[in-house]
């Protein structure tokens, strides 16, 4: 039989699993002479698992659980607490192909199980260690089955410490779960189920790698810059082991290399070392470092590209060949992380630069750990295309997986990383519980340094923090601080230091665990919150968008949490949930005239967050009108998510560097179908509040400041800003244009806000009680628009009710689609035009003539001035054009005019993507809608003679002939453009 490939085998499919109690059979049985039959019978214990992913995932896969995230299902599935630990103890079973042989090395790699586990193969058993997050490698070259059909079974017990649910749920449940090292957030939260199962299972990637008689472990790439990162350093250090009885003589080779255009790459660097490595052994090299000349750096989204190497990495062994090889995607890039003394917040530089945080906490993608590389990657980008530069890995959620961070590296997120503890289960909440933290500390450490291990190569990854409200025990956290220090290279504001030679550095710094990312011991201490542990991040709740402007809002530099609403559209809220939990919640008119929203059980199970605060905030929703049916809660919710997460960013925007250096939403998504805090559903449909939030995070911005009612433009970039002006227009409800003024010359410097002037029109006699604003911030050169922002407003002491009629309006539209198809993948340019008549009682305005183009890559230079119907502008357009020639190029362009009789501002338009079918069925509600979708933008808005064009791309089979949508607040007909 030939020898297998060096290199890795991911095993993810042919698994099968069976609960402990209903297999008889020992491991050796399983593994030898009575394995599972590969296609088992329905009566049998075995089903079909899926691997990687948790037990429930198993049973729901199988439909032997009803989908615990749908409705009240939750509450049938029985809960490890009262069922036991052996109800969710599983056997998980697959046979590989391997066959042995003399010369090669096999180790079978599991990167994450959850909790423990005993391994069999081929009737031979090895225990996995507890630990969620560690990773096990078992050489088992000498285990083999001769004929190379192995059979491999593993019996994964839960946390040894499930916990119970108490009667009124709560943070983290009876907090048990904080005494082993595993994700806490499942048993409950405030935004969170409870996962019954605990997420046991075989979580993580399993696979097998083939070696010959040297192998590669755990490189460190470190990136080292001198002469303002005109020169730099590549460092590398690895282990090599040398499994054979004879002394090794290598030759290690590094290849870098990174991609000019397609697939053409320019090699920058390849090395070759002559190492010699003593029998059964373990050597650390370190390679002499690599100098560049100017590399191309990595950069988070909005301050420029995100330039990655491939790092090429491989051992040849004399008599052998190539023994093992190892690659990764690394960026250029140098993270420094320092308190601010001026505002007290923590700031972030990344190549010498300022970065003003703004971003978003993330939990996980999954509640059942269905964690995929597609899924990863709609997430991802989600984010980048809110223009958003930062996400934090919450402490009770995951030490995230690499794909989670590679993705993060090719779209500009840089990641603040948290280990295990969280203030309401480690030392806080009610009752006060592990008061020092897991059973195990060591066990603790162990998986802390090897998930250092396991990221720390990836330019996205900016920051390690102790824990979540909470700091580690005294032990642990002496022991991260010690381990997580900063190589001498790293250390801010030690310019000498940094302009040294690298030789005159004792130790190269690849040498370190990481040494070049700070360590904070805890999420509201050293720059975040008040710096000092107390509770003083937050709120989370519905405000009133001005609050957000006032400097009395909140009194620290850096809130790394605070959030407020999130409902998703209606059919989100049909697709999720039986009829029941249709109904829209109850408006209690309280005696001192504000409302309480009481939520539909099912809404309240899933964690709703009311549009009004009693006491403190009228309730949103109601100022457009009573909602009438889902369908109007929901579209009305939209407008409240927009405005409330546009105004949020704005606010914090405002005071950049005077008196904030970041913030981060609570939070951005839930891994469930939660009602709270989330831009996107668990089903991956936008909410209008992420589109607000992308409006407000544009690197340069024109904003109201809706506290001073002064306008401002925001330059967040490292680059002054010349020769622009501010257009500023006020549109009526009858389409007229009653205020408009075009300001004098602007220039903003970097990293600066500058108030420009004052929006009068509110204190005009004849202002109307509801009107549009819009903002657009151009270049004098080339009229080509930088920023632009449409508001709709209403007088003080006034409501938006008189919008509830503008849904009456007949605005005429017409729609031109560019579309191209390339097997699965669409891509679509939807240029929307308002061929309403502009107001006549005033001038031509002179940037009106405008195409509006959405850049799906987030940047700020969404606008160029056309002459012509159908101008191509933008990269991606240009790219998809010169692709038609290999896609179907038959009617891929289409025209829908939309009659109408009114004039005025099309408001709030809205595209969505569907496949053919109806959206009711008799029993249960189709949902048609093709998900995940990208929007350059959406939830937009257009004022007579305006247009915008909006790039759409999403992944369909031809089979579901996809149609996309457009509907807005007065444009109600379904008017569909079929591909």
């Amino acid at each position: 039989m030939a020898e297998a490939a060096v290199g890795k085998k991911v095993l993810d499919t042919g698994w099968l699993a069976a609960r402990s109690t209903e297999v008889a059979l020992t491991g050796v049985q399983l593994t030898t002479t009575q394995p599972p039959a590969a296609d088992p019978d329905p009566a049998a214990p075995w089903i079909h698992a899926a691997v990687p992913g948790t037990v429930l995932g198993t049973l729901l896969k199988n439909q032997l659980i009803p989908d615990p995230f749908y409705g009240l299902n939750n509450q049938a599935i029985v809960d490890i607490a009262d069922a036991g630990r052996e109800y969710y103890t599983f056997w998980f079973f697959t046979a590989f192909q391997c066959p042995p042989s003399g010369n090669q090395h096999v180790t079978l790699n599991f990167r994450g199980i959850n909790y423990s586990a005993e391994m069999y193969l081929n009737g031979h058993k090895e225990v996995l260690p507890k630990g969620m997050f560690r990773r096990h490698t078992i050489d088992i070259t000498d285990i083999l089955h001769p004929d190379g059909n192995n059979l491999l079974a593993v019996l994964v017990h839960p946390p040894d410490h499930p916990g119970r649910i108490p009667p009124q749920g709560g943070q983290g449940g009876d907090h048990e779960i904080g005494k082993d090292v595993a994700t806490q957030y499942v048993e409950g939260w405030d935004w969170m189920c409870p996962i019954r199962d605990r997420n046991t299972g075989i979580w993580d990637e399993v696979s097998i790698s083939i070696t010959g008689p040297v192998n590669i472990t755990d490189p460190h790439l470190v990136s080292t810059f001198h002469d303002d990162f005109k020169r730099s350093y590549l460092h590398c250090t690895l282990q090599l082991e040398n499994k054979s009885s004879w002394v090794a003589d290598c030759t290690l080779k590094i290849q870098v290399s990174t991609e000019l255009e397609g697939n053409i790459f320019s090699v920058e660097h390849l090395q070759s070392y002559a190492i010699t490595i003593p029998p059964d052994s373990d050597l650390e090299y370190t390679i002499p470092p690599l100098f560049f000349y100017k590399p191309k750096l990595w950069w988070p989204n909005g301050m420029g590209k995100q330039s990655l190497y491939n790092v090429e990495i491989s051992v040849d062994v004399k008599g052998f060949g190539e023994s093992d090889s190892w690659s990764h995607h690394f960026g250029f890039r140098k993270i420094e992380s320092t308190i601010d003394h001026s505002t007290g917040g923590r700031i972030f530089k990344v190549n010498g630069e300022p970065i003003f945080i703004r971003g978003g906490n993330w939990i996980l993608s999954d509640g059942l750990l269905r964690l995929t590389k597609k899924r990863y990657m709609t997430d991802i980008k989600f984010h980048a295309d809110m223009n958003f530069n930062m996400l934090r890995c919450w402490g009770g959620g995951l030490a995230e997986r690499p794909d989670f961070y590679h993705f993060c590296d090719v779209y500009g997120l840089m990641v603040w990383q948290e280990f295990w503890i969280t203030g309401d289960v480690d030392g806080r909440g009610i009752p006060v519980s592990n008061p020092n933290g897991p059973l195990d500390h060591d066990l603790f450490l162990l998986c802390a340094r090897d998930t250092v291990k396991l990221l720390r190569n990836h330019a996205s990854l900016a920051l390690w923090v102790g824990g979540n409200e909470q700091v580690p025990p005294i032990d642990i956290n002496k022991a991260l601080k010690n381990d997580l220090k900063l190589h001498p290279m790293f250390v801010s504001n030690q310019a000498s230091k940094s302009e040294k030679h690298l030789s005159e550095e004792s130790t190269d710094p690849s040498k370190y665990l990481d040494g070049t990312r700070v360590y904070v011991q805890g999420s509201m201490w050293d720059g975040f919150a008040n710096g000092k542990g107390d509770f003083t991040d937050g709120p989370y709740e519905i405000q009133y968008p001005e609050s957000f402007f006032k400097d009395s809002f909140y009194k620290y530099g850096f809130n790394p949490e605070v959030g407020s609403v999130g409902i998703p559209v209606a059919a989100t809220i049909r697709a999720t949930m039986p009829p029941e939990g249709w109904s829209i919640p109850i408006f209690k008119k309280r005696i001192d005239g504000y409302i309480e929203e009481v939520p539909n059980p099912i809404w309240d199970y899933h964690k709703f967050i009311p549009y009004s605060k009693p006491g403190k905030v009228h309730d949103q929703i109601e100022l457009y009108g009573h909602p009438k049916d889902l369908d109007d809660f929901c579209e009305k919710a939209q407008l409240v998510n927009y405005v409330q997460y546009r105004a949020l960013l704005e606010g914090w925007t405002s005071f950049m560097w005077t008196k904030f250096t970041g913030v981060l939403i609570w939070k951005t998504q839930n891994p469930w179908t939660g009602l709270r805090g989330q831009f996107y559903d668990h089903l991956h449909d936008q909410t209008a509040g992420f589109y607000g939030c992308r409006c407000a995070a544009e690197p340069i911005h024109v904003q109201l400041n809706l506290a001073s009612y002064f306008i401002e433009v925001v330059n967040t970039t490292a680059d002054e800003l010349t020769d622009v002006a501010v257009e500023i227009s006020v549109w009526d409800l009858d389409g007229g244009s009653p205020y408009y003024k075009v300001t004098e010359k602007i220039v903003v410097p970097p990293k600066k806000v500058k108030q420009i002037i004052e929006m009068k029109y509110p204190k005009m006699k004849d202002a109307k009680p509801v009107y549009f604003l819009l903002l657009k911030l151009f270049r004098l050169s080339d009229k080509g628009i930088l920023s632009r922002n449409f508001y709709w407003l209403h007088l003080p002491g006034k409501d938006y009710k008189l919008l509830e009629e503008y849904q009456q309006k007949s605005i005429p539209l017409q729609v031109y689609s560019e579309i191209s198809v390339s097997g699965s993948r669409h891509k679509l340019k939807m240029t929307v035009e308002n061929k309403s008549k502009k107001s006549l009682t005033k001038i031509v305005h002179p940037v009106s003539t405008i195409d509006l183009v959405g850049d799906v890559s987030g940047s700020h230079d969404i606008g160029k001035e056309t002459t012509q119907e159908g101008n191509e502008s933008g990269s991606l357009w240009r790219k998809i054009r010169r692709g038609l020639s290999t896609t179907r190029s038959n009617d891929n362009s289409r025209t829908l005019e939309v009659n109408g009789t009114d004039s005025g501002v099309a408001f709030f338009l809205h595209f969505s993507v569907h496949a053919a079918g109806s959206a009711t069925a008799k029993e249960k509600y189709n949902d048609t809608r093709i998900l995940p979708v990208h929007y350059s933008d959406n939830y937009f808005s257009l004022t007579p003679g305006e247009k915008t064009a909006i790039d759409i791309s999403f992944e369909a089979s031809p089979e579901s002939s996809p149609r996309v949508v457009l509907r807005g607040w007065n444009h109600h007909l379904d008017h569909a453009v079929v591909i």
